[in-house]
């Protein structure tokens, strides 16, 4: 007898959230001493992800998301907490 098993669909459960990837990009820019705001706003114009360190695996976690969600996250942030 052939055993079916149940497939299971998930969707976007393994994308990490962009503030997550945001800070702790920033964390690891930090700690190899660049500017983050610098190097997150060459690396959002551009697309080059030269502008962010690969130490903590930072450039991967960048580059798990698309810039515009980047966006997205940094935008809703500022207008969220403006005074």
């Amino acid at each position: 007898m052939d055993e079916q098993k149940t497939m299971m669909f998930s969707f976007g459960e393994d994308k990490p959230k962009a503030d997550v990837v945001i800070r702790e990009a920033a964390a690891a820019m930090r700690e190899k001493g660049y500017n983050p705001i610098n190097q997150l706003v060459g690396y959002l114009l551009s697309g080059d992800p030269a502008y962010v360190t690969s130490h903590k695996d930072a450039r991967s976690k960048i580059r798990s998301l698309e810039r515009d969600d980047l966006l997205d996250e940094l935008v809703r942030f500022y207008l969220e907490h403006e005074k």
